[in-house]
This record gives C-alpha cells, structure tokens and sequence, in this order.
C-alpha cells in the first residue's frame, strides 16, 4: 500500500506539472561524442548501448562546408580510413553509426557544424538544407516563408539527413504520404573517387537519376549526405481532437479511420481496453487557433520526477508487482486524456479542438531546448540521471495484416489483460500510416507502422517482468507476420533476414558496391543490421533480443526463466518465468 501510495503521489505530480506550468525547458542533452587523450566515443543519446568499447575511434572531424566534408571523405579514401557519420542528436537504438571494431582505421564525422545553410524556394515550393539542419530549424524557417513541411516524425531532435537515412515518418496516407523521404526530390552524396578525381567527389540526386532511390534512405552506409532537397506546400493549419475510447472492433476500422482523416493516428492500450483515435485534419490558415502539440512524453521532465519513476518501476520489477504496474498504467492513461496528450491551445489545454499552424502541430520535442543551464529538468530518458530506460520495438506491416495481428495479440491480452500494463505505462501500441514508397529499403506498398516501448533493465542480465508476453509479441510481428523493423529502432532480432523483405535490396546493394565499392561507411555493426545477422548464441542472449531463445541457457535460468512456447503464437520461443523451476 505505502508503495502505491508513493506511486501515486508521483503521478498525480505530473498531471499538475504538465497541466498549470508553462513549458519548462531542459538542459540541453550533451554531444554524443566525447573525446578525451585516448580517443573519441560515439554515445546513444538514450544510454541503449551498454558497452561504450564498441563505438570508439582515434578522431572526429567538425566539418563546416560542402567542401570540408569533401575533403574530410577523400583524406579518408587517400589513407583507407573507415568512415561513419553522426549528426549533433544520437538516436538510433541499433549501432549503425558504430565505427569498426578496428576502430584505429576508423574517422568519425559529425555534421553538427554543418548546419548554416537553409535556402527556401517560395515560387517552386522546395527547400534546400545542410545535412546537419536540426528539423525544428527547417520547419521554422519554412514556415516564416508561409510555406510548410507537409510530413515529419513526432520526435524533432533530429538532423535532416539524419531523418532521411532511417525511414523517419509521421502518419498519413494522403498525397505523398507520411514519410519524410518521400517528400524529398534531391540531395547530394559525397563519394570515393578516384585520385585524378581528388579521392572523393560530390554527386547531386534527383528523381529519376540513378541512385535517388537508393540514397533516400540509405542507413548511412552509401556516402555522406551533404544537401537535401524537400518538397514544400503552401502553408496550411491542423485542427487535432483525440477521443478516448472503447477498443472494440479497432482492428476492422484503422483503415477507414486513416483514410477518412489527412494525418490520423492511434494509441492502443491493452490492458485498458481503450483506443484512442485522433482526428487529424488540415484547415485553412483562416480558422483561428495558435495551438501547438508538445507531446507530454518529448517535455522537460523534473529530474527527481523522472528518477522517483524510475525507482518505482524497479520496485515493481524487482517484486513481481503485476497491479502495481496497472496503477501505473491507469494513472498515465487518466493524465493523459486529462491534458490531451501534450495539446495546448495556447500556454495549456482548454479543449478540442485544438487548431494550429502545421510548423507547431506536426513535431515536438521541447526537452531539447534550453535558453539557459538548468540542471533541475531534462528529458526524462537522460543516461546522465538514471531516468528512463526502456526498450521500443517498431514493425511496419502491409496494411492487409495489420487487422490480424491485432487480433492475435487481443487475443494474448484476453489470458491475463494485466500482463500488459507495462507497455500502457510508457505509451501503448502507437499505430500509424506510411504510403507505398519508391526508396528500395522503404515500403513498398501502403503500411501500417506500430511502436511500442517498454522497461528495460540496466544490467542487460537482469530478465524483466512479464518478459515472454511482449516477446511473443515481438516475434508474431517480425515472423508470424512478416513485418519489417524499423531501420532506427528494435532489437537486433527484429533484423533476421531483414534483406528478404525487401523487392528492391538486391538494387540497394548494387548501388552500394557502385557509390562505395571498399565499404567505407560500411561497419560489422551495420551490415548486422543491413543483412540481418543473428548474433551467436550465448548464455542470457535472449534477454536483450541478441537471439532468439532455443536453450534454457538463453534467457536465465538461474533467475526462474526458462525458453517456451508462446500461448498464441505457439512457434514463438520466448524466456518466461516459472517459479517453481527456478534454481534459486
């Protein structure tokens, strides 16, 4: 009782903070690489990458122009340098910008000062950015040109070319659809070449030129982005209302309810029974409305709010407090239907619907920002204050699939609904909408994306609570179903023979070997994910979804969690406690 009390008390802070304070900004997140006398390191701006040896190299390079990073890629080609890209924001959960294991013959490249350039062309609706642009900057400044970015994803803190290379998207099946890189119609890639050709050499891409599709999202590993050319439209407003509701029949409806409303989008949560739909729609610039979406979960956080969470969250876990979990869950539903999920209509909610320009409606991440040091907030996931840490999985299905496994996975919530408290506690099941996509490693035909994130331990030996469960979920998606993940998002499971769901890899491949025939930008950590390498087998290897567990010894045994069958999907194989066979 005291704990839930306490848990309680927690939450019902946040409600009040959320709801009657302006937005408070965070110190702002540190560089993700950091270099001391020994070399450089590249760090997850989440903390998701446990041993920081991986991601190491003797230098980083700042380069400010076009032409310094071309010439920071033909020093690399003249002396054999591996090369790998990052960007001012770090935030893919798999390695891909991890350099080498050899990491000696290895450069690291951050675009983070390559960021002075944003040239807006009113009168053919484009917009041309340095690739190391942060994506608020882009939408700010095109929207002081009247125009607006029709599609970007929720989270902002991300570079342009960033938000290219892995598929980054919003939801919408209207006109281009909700992925960014389908509102791109060029860029420019700096290359190897030749000696007579200086070493490396800047090529520019556009529709129908050879090589556009595969570099719209090219993980990184074709060249480095330096220029990218979006697409614009005139400026428009979103009127946005959510409604929380029975989760009946969602699985037969998500169609109509992405087809009858522009950027449409839905949060399911499981244990609650309850689907929230949102009616997203665009309006003219006439509707009055300075609304903004500044989602609750992107806000500046009170450090000691965020780790008294996650303090509670361990007590749970640590107790096998299943109910706990689902007070947690009902809490952070309530408070979020209370304050609309981070709307405001102007300093703070006051009801649907809430209507405002696309540049303020579209993306958010206020936790980023900080006029000045104030170490009393920041993003609730900062490693700096052991806040959260949590895993997320995302699949992207063929939207005839997507009813299907919803039902599968109602089904597994219809044993034991409270078993799925832990993922209502962050989030849910975010369900959203990518349209058909030319880009080889995009969609080939209209999808369903869903994301859902849920605890993690710090020790990656340490099993979680109610660990099987989301397990089978896991694998009913990436193989019952045939989903494909998310480039910047899962475990490495997700990824097992990734490369054959794919029509076009075998074309994104050939282009590789064209643009980078010595695999410069090329590492072990991204090829794992490029061509879905399991990892070997080894003792807990399934607890961080290294593999798939097929032995005991797979998940850990010692703590009372054995490899079994999953109660739905009976081929998944999933580490799942049982008490009475425990060693302890």
């Amino acid at each position: 009782m005291q704990n839930r009390l306490w848990l309680l008390g927690v939450f019902h802070l946040i409600v009040r903070w959320g709801s009657t304070l302006p937005t408070i900004y965070a110190m702002p997140p540190p560089s993700p690489v950091e270099c001391n006398s020994t070399g450089c390191t590249l760090y997850n701006s989440y903390g998701a990458w446990g041993d920081r040896k991986d991601c190491q190299a003797p230098n980083v390079t700042y380069p400010t122009s076009e032409e310094e990073l071309r010439l920071a890629v033909a020093y690399s080609n003249r002396n054999k340098l591996k090369v790998k890209v990052v960007s001012k924001f770090s935030h893919t959960i798999p390695k891909l910008a991890c350099p080498s294991s050899n990491s000696q013959n290895t450069l690291l490249l951050s675009t983070a000062k390559y960021n002075s350039s944003i040239e807006v062309d009113t009168e053919n609706l484009a917009v041309t950015a340095d690739a190391g642009v942060g994506l608020r900057e882009l939408i700010d400044k095109v929207e002081d040109a009247g125009l607006s970015l029709a599609a970007a994803p929720y989270w902002e803190g991300v570079s342009v070319a960033g938000l290219i290379s892995t598929g980054a998207h919003g939801s919408s099946w209207w006109g281009k659809g909700g992925a960014a890189h389908d509102h791109v119609i060029g860029l420019s890639l700096v290359v190897p070449a030749k000696p007579s050709e200086g070493y490396a050499k800047v090529i520019k891409l556009e529709a129908q030129t050879p090589f556009f599709e595969a570099a719209k999202v090219s993980l990184g590993v074709l060249g480095v982005i330096s220029k990218v050319k979006f697409s614009l439209q005139r400026g428009f407003k979103r009127s946005i209302r959510y409604n929380f509701t029975n989760d009946s029949h969602f699985e037969d409806i998500f169609m109509d309810h992405a087809k009858n409303h522009e950027f449409a989008d839905i949060t399911w949560y499981p244990s609650k029974h309850t689907a929230v739909y949102r009616y997203d729609d665009r309006v003219s610039l006439k509707i009055s409305g300075n609304g903004i979406y500044d989602f609750i979960g992107f806000q500046s956080n009170s450090i000691v709010i965020s780790k008294s969470i996650r303090a509670t969250e361990k007590i749970l876990e640590n107790a096998r407090n299943v109910k706990g979990k689902c007070t947690l869950a009902a809490t952070t539903v309530g408070s979020k239907e209370l304050i609309a999920n981070g709307l405001k209509n102007g300093v703070i909610f006051t009801g649907y619907p809430v209507v405002g320009h696309q540049g303020k409606m579209q993306t958010s991440g206020s936790c980023l920002y900080s006029p000045s040091t104030d170490i009393t907030t920041t993003c609730a996931w900062d490693p700096r204050i052991n806040g959260l840490f949590f895993y997320e999985t995302t699949a992207i299905f063929p939207a005839p699939k997507f009813g299907d496994f919803i039902r599968d996975v109602k089904k597994l919530r219809d044993l034991k609904p409270e078993n799925f408290c832990g993922v209502d506690i962050y989030n849910g099941f975010l369900v959203r909408f990518i349209k058909a996509s030319g880009a080889y490693l995009g969609q080939s035909e209209d999808s369903v994306v869903v994301d859902f994130n849920y605890y993690r331990a710090n020790e990656p030996s340490t099993p979680r609570l109610n660990q099987d469960i989301l397990e089978e979920v896991e694998q009913m998606a990436f193989f019952k179903y045939g989903a494909k993940p998310h480039w910047a998002k899962n475990r490495n499971l997700a990824f097992l023979n990734v490369q054959q769901k794919y029509a076009n890899f075998s074309k994104f491949i050939a282009a590789k070997k064209q643009l980078d025939p010595q695999n410069m930008f090329s590492s072990e950590w991204s090829d794992e994910i490029l061509f879905g390498k399991e990892a070997v087998k080894g003792d807990g290897c399934a607890l961080e979804g290294q593999c798939i567990c097929s032995e005991d010894r797979h998940c850990s045994p010692g703590k009372g969690y054995f490899c079994q069958q999953g109660l739905v999907y009976k081929e998944a194989r999933v580490c799942r406690y049982s008490p009475s066979s425990s060693f302890e």
